[in-house]
């Protein structure tokens, strides 16, 4: 059973690669400013909530 979830993660972890390289390399990268142009007011909003928060989280050190 250990080899058989060994091999499922190496095997999916390799398709990701492939699928990776295989976009990079046919010029299907993405392209951020496009991205943001689509994004919606609250979810940019949330985003930059937890953004700020998880700064003033750390901002004492990581203890």
């Amino acid at each position: 059973m250990m080899w058989f979830l060994i091999i499922l993660c190496v095997s999916l972890l390799g398709i990701g690669v492939l699928i990776d390289w295989w976009n990079k390399k046919n010029g299907k990268g993405f392209d951020q400013e496009e991205n943001q142009k689509h994004v919606s007011e609250s979810e940019r909003a949330y985003v930059e909530s937890y953004m700020h928060n998880a700064k003033n989280d750390h901002s004492d050190g990581p203890f």
